[in-house]
């Protein structure tokens, strides 16, 4: 596939597998699905409702329920579904759990996985990262999709964090379900050096001067003597890996973000180069990205428009011209799009309208009323290496010049260097009257820059920039870009 080109999708991930992905094109799948965990930073996923599209809500909540669509999901699997054993299992959860939450979440992850089997090649693997609350029953679901003859490992992510007092042992491990597709499931027997042992070096391997790996032997009544070796350890089904510190260059700051080294070690163990690589719950895009860097081709899936956004940052950011050619599938393209997302969700399209300007969100959105500043960049003009800041508010409906008053005041109170206001309908005169007003900001160079200024959304789509400095690059320290093409480049970067 010469024209492949590597894929971003925004949506829900059942729709989208459904219509967007060939049966029997994938090599690996990767997922680590939100839990019942009650906490408000994963992603909610729902059933469709017909025609429409029930998805598009809160992000940053894996609280699940039993409801309508959680009933129809349930029901098309009972009906429609070719896996008898599944439709008889699910059932049977039903019957022993009833209609609560971790019902409703089996009920999403079986109608997601049956997917999942049909998009995998024979040779392909699936590894399903779970909680342990729910991976004895996930176990059941997988055995009555994969075959409980596929099933190669039950995999121990062991790590060290901060323990609380508590009434019980400290959880110290996930669980990865290994399956493959069926017995011709590719696997690379790769190898821990002799010289580590759980990342660190083991005192009982040696090396001689030409670097090969050797240890003592010794047997009853003989002197010690070397056994050299010519592979390394094999590995084995607990692995030991560090969660990400937080100093690490890789961290995001998203919550649920897993180390590169795991997914680095699943992908070399059960996917070769040019194989394509699969994750539905994408969050931060740290499958795709290690998929990107061991040459594999990748497809990531996000219900989220503040997951797609951190993902384009990630991977340009991360890869820059050597970034393989992707395209981001489901975000809005022109101001009807626009129009559509704002009245599907304001939240969505909020996220969607930052991205275009490389804006970061300001703080974690919950349903509700709207206040206060919705995104921010920083920026360094100058060799202090303080950074300077803008805040940006968006707006999907109505506008007038009062909120254009509002941000000068967000401004001040905020010490920040630059106002954006992004607005879907066209400014009014009284608008562009009072952020004209404001005056400039005047960087250390001399320059001036407008202090507030107003961007529609068409504008945006048809390429207008914020007018800032551009000093030295707040993730790469990088040197003042030339053209305009990096100004505008490097404007979407910073996020």
């Amino acid at each position: 596939m010469t024209d492949w080109k590597n894929k971003l999708y925004y949506g829900d991930n059942l729709e989208i597998m459904r219509e967007h992905i060939e049966a029997e094109s994938v090599d690996l799948v990767y997922l680590d699905p939100p839990f019942n965990s009650k906490a408000t930073y994963n992603v909610l996923f729902k059933e469709k409702n017909g025609s429409e599209s029930s998805a598009q809500i809160e992000a940053f909540d894996d609280t699940w329920q039993w409801d309508i669509h959680s009933e129809q999901a349930y029901k098309e699997l009972v009906t429609n579904c070719t896996i008898s054993k599944l439709s008889d299992l699910i059932q049977a959860f039903r019957s022993f759990l009833g209609t609560n939450d971790m019902m409703a979440y089996l009920t999403m992850m079986a109608i997601r996985l049956v997917e999942m089997h049909r998009v995998l090649k024979p040779t392909g693997s699936i590894y399903l990262h779970c909680d342990p609350t729910a991976s004895h029953y996930l176990k059941l679901v997988m055995d009555a999709i994969f075959e409980g003859k596929n099933f190669k490992n039950e995999v121990i992510w062991s790590y060290k964090r901060y323990t609380a007092v508590s009434n019980k042992f400290q959880r110290l491990h996930d669980v990865l379900l290994f399956y493959g597709k069926s017995e011709k499931a590719s696997w690379n027997d790769i190898r821990e050096e002799y010289g580590l042992k759980s990342g660190k070096a083991d005192s009982h391997y040696k090396q001689d001067k030409n670097g090969q790996w050797y240890r003592w032997q010794k047997r009853k009544n003989q002197e010690p003597y070397k056994v050299y070796l010519s592979e390394g350890k094999r590995m084995g089904d607990v692995w030991k890996i560090s969660h990400i510190n937080a100093s690490a260059k890789e961290r995001l700051g998203y919550p649920t973000q897993k180390p590169e080294a795991l997914l680095e070690r699943i992908l070399n163990a059960s996917s070769n180069k040019g194989d394509v690589v699969l994750d539905p719950f994408c969050g931060c895009g740290t499958t795709v990205s290690v998929a990107e860097k061991l040459h594999r081709k990748w497809i990531g899936i996000d219900i989220t428009h503040l997951a797609i956004s951190l993902m384009k940052n990630r991977l340009e950011s991360a890869y820059e011209k050597r970034l393989s050619p992707y395209e981001i599938i489901g975000d809005p393209k022109d101001i009807g799009g626009a129009k559509a997302l704002a009245d599907q969700d304001k939240y969505q399209f909020e996220w969607w309208a930052l991205s275009l300007i490389g804006a970061r969100p300001a703080q974690d959105k919950k349903k509700g009323a709207d206040s206060g500043i919705d995104g921010l960049i920083y920026f360094f003009d100058d060799e202090s290496g303080i950074a300077k800041k803008m805040v940006v508010q968006v707006k999907g409906g109505h506008v007038t010049r009062s909120q254009i008053a509002t941000l000068k005041g967000d401004i001040e109170r905020e010490k920040a260097s630059i106002g954006v206001f992004i607005t879907l309908n066209d400014p009014t005169k009284p608008m562009i009257k009072e952020a004209a007003e404001t005056g400039f900001y005047e960087a250390p160079d001399g320059k001036q820059y407008p202090k507030l200024q107003i961007f529609s959304i068409d504008e945006l789509l048809n390429g207008k920039t914020i007018d800032r400095p551009y000093g030295v690059d707040i993730t790469h320290k990088k040197a003042q870009p030339k053209s305009k093409q990096k100004l505008a480049e490097q404007s979407k970067m910073e996020i």
